[in-house]
């Protein structure tokens, strides 16, 4: 009998410390660089990133030291508090994002903070397209609370890990009230089991998380001086804008996509979409109303070089990245997208559905 009752105090014992080890932990993100892990083999155009120097600057005619040479040398204090007007979350539908009444440059170092801050490392700082990209990271706040790993977490946390990894992209652009508008958006991936004995493993993508986009948006917004309440019901406001309808046509023996929606909205949704998406934006002209990408077609897609290609060969082909123009352009009461080579020439048929395609399904 006192053994039974010996065991049961140990098993009540057991729950109280797992209950409350849960109850600790509240935070949504803890992130840690994946540059710290294993490499991370990821698709095409899904860059590893470069572990040599905390930030690398993409691109060698406009850095961030040019950008900034005009600015005092002492270390500038973060934007601080700003009114509440000035500080606005916009919404349609899943896609949201800040509009900031600052000019980009006095956003962008404290952005580069933000993200170092929260475990990051920067692997594309690009100050003259507005737009800055983290490396792979692990959010560590999705590994289980349990009172095993709280005992032994400290001394092989190394053995822990989520099986996912996720990197974000932050993207500048004015507005036109004078201030800024700020996007963010997430890539994922996941770690899945390659082959029936489940002994290998392969990175594959993930759908992207609006939740996780929406959470450092209201973070972001605490740092220019919201507080924690204030931006917590800014994430769910009362009206949200309702998304025009999305259709996919033929026009003159090309494929493009219908938006409900003036050049504004659209604008903004189809860049939301692009960098979330398996597309890297090069550049951007809003008054033209093209983006500039490029994109790299699935490897299913590409040719297969065969017995004897892969005999001799070590490594297989990976489809080459292709640039390509994508153009919102308004018409009456809406707007047409549609896909053009680099030299703004037609793009293929077959490579103008499948890009379409993937815009749709994320625009929709």
């Amino acid at each position: 009998m006192f053994i039974r009752l010996f065991v049961l105090g140990i098993h009540v014992v057991c729950i109280a410390v797992l209950s409350a080890c849960s109850a600790l932990q509240t935070d949504k993100v803890d992130y840690r660089s994946a540059t710290q892990a294993p490499p991370l083999e990821v698709p095409p155009d899904l860059t590893r990133p470069s572990t040599r120097t905390p930030y690398v600057v993409g691109g060698a005619a406009v850095t961030a030291t040019g950008f900034l040479a005009g600015r005092a040398s002492a270390p500038q204090a973060p934007v601080g508090a700003l009114d509440l007007g000035t500080v606005r979350m916009g919404r349609e539908g899943s896609q949201r994002w800040l509009s900031v009444a600052l000019p980009a440059n006095k956003l962008w170092d404290d952005l580069k903070d933000f993200w170092q801050e929260h475990g990051f490392v920067l692997v594309t700082d690009r100050p003259d397209l507005g737009i800055m990209e983290t490396d792979w990271a692990e959010n560590r706040a999705k590994l289980p609370q349990d009172f095993l790993r709280n005992a032994l977490g400290k001394v092989l946390d190394g053995l822990y890990s989520t099986g996912e990894r996720d990197r974000f992209r932050t993207r500048l652009e004015a507005n036109p009230q004078g201030g800024t508008d700020i996007f963010i958006t997430h890539r994922g991936m996941v770690e899945v089991y390659s082959t029936a004995q489940k002994d290998q493993t392969v990175w594959q993508p993930r759908a992207a998380d609006p939740e996780l986009e929406a959470e450092f948006l209201r973070r972001f917004m605490v740092r220019l001086g919201m507080s924690a309440e204030q931006a917590q019901t800014a994430l769910t406001p009362e009206v949200i804008a309702k998304q025009g309808g999305v259709r996919v046509r033929d026009a003159e023996g090309a494929v493009v996509l219908e938006m409900d929606e003036d050049f504004d909205k659209a604008w903004r949704r189809v860049g939301l979409t692009l960098d979330r998406t398996n597309f890297t934006v090069e550049d951007r002209d809003r008054a033209k109303g093209i983006y500039y990408v490029r994109y790299v077609a699935p490897k299913a897609e590409g040719k297969d070089a065969g017995f004897f290609g892969s005999l001799f060969r070590s490594k297989p082909l990976q489809p080459e990245p292709q640039q390509y123009q994508i153009v919102v352009a308004a018409e009456s009461q809406r707007c047409v997208v549609s896909v053009l080579r680099a030299d703004g020439s037609s793009a293929a048929m077959e490579d103008a559905q499948r890009i379409i395609a993937l815009l749709a399904q994320d625009l929709r």
